[in-house]
C-alpha cells in the first residue's frame, strides 16, 4: 500500500474515503497514520487534533459535535461524533479521546469485525484491509451500535439545514472571489496609489 509522508503541514482533505486514524509515535511526537480506501497518509498531528481540525473544516467544533451526541443519544464516554452528516462521515473512538493510544474508526467503512483475543478486535474494512484494534469485541460492538443510533437520530431536516448552510457558504465565497476579480477593473491603475496597492497585493499573495 502506498504511503505519503506529510512532515510539516496539514495538507490532506478530510473526506468520506478515510477509514481510520491511528496514533503513531514519530520521534518524540505523536503523529497520525490515516488509512484511506486508496492508501495511507502520515501527518504531524495526533488523532484527536485531526478530528478537531476535521470538525472545523465542516464549520463545526469537536466540543459542539460531542454536545450534539450527548443531547441526541445521551453518550458522554467515548462518544461517537458526526463530522459531516451530508457525506455520512461518522467516527467513533476506541478509547478516551485524550488517551494516546486512542484510534478513530469510520463507522461506514467497517465491513465486518471479529474477536481477536480478550482485548483485541480484528476489523475488516470495505476495501478488505484488516486492522487489529486494541479493544474487546464487545466494546467495539457497543461503539458500532452507538454510532448507528446517532445516525438514526440525525434529523433529515438537520441534514437539509447543513446542506443549505454549505451552499450559502459556497455562494458567499464565490461572491467574494467575484468581487475581488471585479475590483481589479474598478481601480484605476493610472493613479499612483492604485498602482502601488495592487502591485503590493500581488507580491504578498
Amino acid at each position: 500500500m502506498s504511503k505519503k509522508v506529510v512532515k510539516t503541514c496539514f495538507e490532506f482533505q478530510f473526506d468520506s474515503m478515510i477509514m481510520a486514524i491511528i496514533p503513531e509515535q514519530y520521534g518524540s511526537k505523536l503523529y497520525s497514520r490515516v488509512l484511506k480506501t486508496d492508501g495511507e497518509v502520515l501527518i504531524p498531528y495526533s488523532p484527536l487534533e485531526v478530528i478537531k481540525k476535521s470538525c472545523h473544516l465542516y464549520a463545526s467544533s469537536f466540543e459542539g459535535r460531542k454536545e450534539g451526541t450527548k443531547e441526541l443519544i445521551g453518550v458522554t464516554h467515548k462518544p461517537p461524533i458526526v463530522i459531516d452528516p451530508i457525506q455520512s462521515i461518522y467516527f467513533f473512538p476506541t478509547a478516551s479521546p485524550k488517551q494516546r493510544h486512542c484510534m478513530w474508526i469510520s463507522h461506514s467503512h467497517v465491513l465486518a469485525y471479529n474477536n481477536a483475543g480478550s482485548l483485541n478486535t480484528e476489523v475488516i474494512f470495505t476495501n478488505k484491509m484488516r486492522l487489529q484494534v486494541p479493544m474487546s469485541c464487545g466494546s467495539f460492538d457497543k461503539q458500532m451500535l452507538r454510532t448507528a443510533l446517532l445516525k438514526t437520530k440525525i434529523d433529515p431536516r438537520f441534514i437539509q439545514a447543513e446542506r443549505n448552510r454549505q451552499i450559502l457558504n459556497q455562494r458567499f465565497e464565490q461572491g467574494l472571489e467575484a468581487m475581488e476579480r471585479r475590483s481589479h477593473y474598478d481601480v484605476s491603475l493610472d493613479e499612483p496609489f492604485g498602482r502601488s496597492y495592487w502591485s503590493s497585493n500581488r507580491l504578498n499573495k
